[in-house]
This record gives structure tokens, sequence and C-alpha cells, in this order.
């Protein structure tokens, strides 16, 4: 069976298959938006929440898709932005925005609580927070003092963030974790890198989309990147949602938000990048 990939409504008849039976579950990868990275010297944004399950639906039920966009860097002395929430009508999964990076202000120093949390910005004594259980890790601490300050890398689904180095560099985001839902292997949910104030370099971006001196990949969920020197940090990276389930059922009844769907590989998948909705 060759493959074939179309955007927006689906129906049995377009794929042209006999059977009507509609699937009794689904796969699902969800995967929220990326936090933004800190200010000078700042940590990196914590990746969007990952979670990947199957659930059972129901004929006739329509099921509301939400992708959450990316966080924003920080231009002030405030920590990142938290990335959007991403969902399938929330009862089925609800994958957590990943944490803002510090900034490099006592107040606003230490990173936020999101999917995967966000890195200490580079100022004494700043601490990565905490992610949430089963989705993401935690931030990386910042490190040094003075203008060898560098803050903690963004945690990641696969990994914690790196602390950062006193004048040397920032910590390492956190990488991701990779899923083949889509029909080939993707890593997604990488932490974003610390940055350093004046004496030292970037961190490395986790894998899954984590920016080292740039933004999250976008529909990764991946943290931004904390800025360097009296830099603003950078955006996380949007999330993602994938649903797939066999092909020998029949296609949706109808989709929105222009989702790819593909069918390959004995399953029919549904690719969203926006927010929209399915009805089995």
């Amino acid at each position: 069976m060759p493959t074939i990939i179309t955007r927006g409504a689906a129906s049995a008849k377009a794929f042209g298959f006999g059977n009507s039976a509609l699937p009794p579950s689904i796969e699902y990868l969800v995967v929220a938006g990326g936090g933004g990275g800190g200010k000078n010297g700042g940590g990196g944004g914590g990746a969007g929440g990952f979670l990947t399950s199957t659930a059972a639906v129901t004929a006739g039920t329509t099921y509301t898709t939400t992708v959450g966009a990316g966080g924003t860097g920080s231009n002030t002395s405030s920590r990142g932005g938290l990335g959007g929430n991403s969902s399938i009508s929330g009862s089925i999964a609800t994958a957590v925005g990943g944490g803002g990076g510090g900034s490099r202000d006592g107040s606003q120093g230490n990173g936020s609580i999101g999917g995967s949390g966000g890195g200490g910005g580079g100022v004494d004594n700043s601490t990565g927070a905490a992610g949430t259980s089963g989705q993401g890790s935690a931030g990386g601490n910042s490190a040094g003092s003075g203008s060898d300050q560098c803050g903690g890398g963004g945690g990641g689904k696969g990994a914690v963030g790196g602390n950062g180095v006193s004048g040397t560099s920032g910590g390492n985001g956190g990488n991701g974790t990779a899923s083949s839902i889509s029909g080939s292997s993707v890593t997604y949910a990488g932490g974003g890198a610390g940055a350093a104030t004046v004496d030292g370099t970037y961190g490395t971006g986790g894998t899954g989309g984590g920016g080292s001196n740039a933004a999250g990949q976008a529909n990764t969920g991946g943290g931004g990147s904390g800025g360097g020197p009296e830099e603003a940090g950078y955006n996380g990276g949007s999330g993602i949602l994938i649903i797939r389930y066999g092909a020998n059922y029949a296609a949706a009844q109808s989709t929105t938000g222009s989702p790819t769907i593909t069918v390959a590989g004995g399953y029919r998948v549904y690719e969203w990048t926006g927010s929209g909705s399915i009805t089995f």
C-alpha cells in the first residue's frame, strides 16, 4: 500500500477503504511548548512536557487537540516565560509547558517549574527548577560569582539540565527522548542551554530541539537558550501532538486544524502543529 498524505478533513471514502469500523483506541504523543531562556547569562528554558500512551475513544465523539506555543525569552530582569500546555481533550492527556530559565537578578534568578524545569540564571546560588513527574526533568544550577557566573541548562525529558561551570560555560540542556509514532524516529523535548555572563560560552542544547545561542526548535518542545552578556534569552520551541491507530480501521469522520494525515506502515497518523480537533 503506498503512503497517502493529505491535510484537513478525512473520511474512509477519501482513502478508498471499505472498512467503516472506527478504532476503539489510539496511541498518542503530546509535547508541550518549551520554556524561554533567561537574560544576561541566563538559564536555559526547560523542555515542554512529553507524554505518550494509549487511550480509548468513542465513535461520534469530538476530541480537541491543543498545541502549546513556546515560552518567550526574557528581555528584562524577569525569568523566561513558560511554554504553553498541549492536550487531548484535557481528560486524556495534558503535557505541561516547559519552565522558564532564570535571569541575572536576585529575585528572578531561579528557574521556574514546568514540564521540564528551567535552569538557574547567572547570579549567586541560583537553582534550577523541578520538572513534572513523568513528563520531564529538573533544570541545572548556576555557578560562579562576579563576572564569571554561568547559568544552568534547562531540563529535558530524558535527562536533567547540566550545572553551569564557573568562568567556562553555561550548563548543557538535558537531552530529550525519541519517539517513532510518526513513522520515523524523532527526538523531542530537549532542554535549552545555559549562558555565561562575561567569561565563558554557551552550553550545548539538549537533543530534541534544545537551543544553544538560539531558540528552541519549532514543533519539538525544545527549550530556548539563555542569553549571553546583556542579551535577551531565546524563545522556546512550540509543541506537537500526534495520534495514530491501525490502518485497518476507517479514517476519522472529520478533523480541524489541518493536521498532516499519513497512511503508512500499517497505521493512520494524524499530526498537529497547531490546535484543532478530531471526530472518530
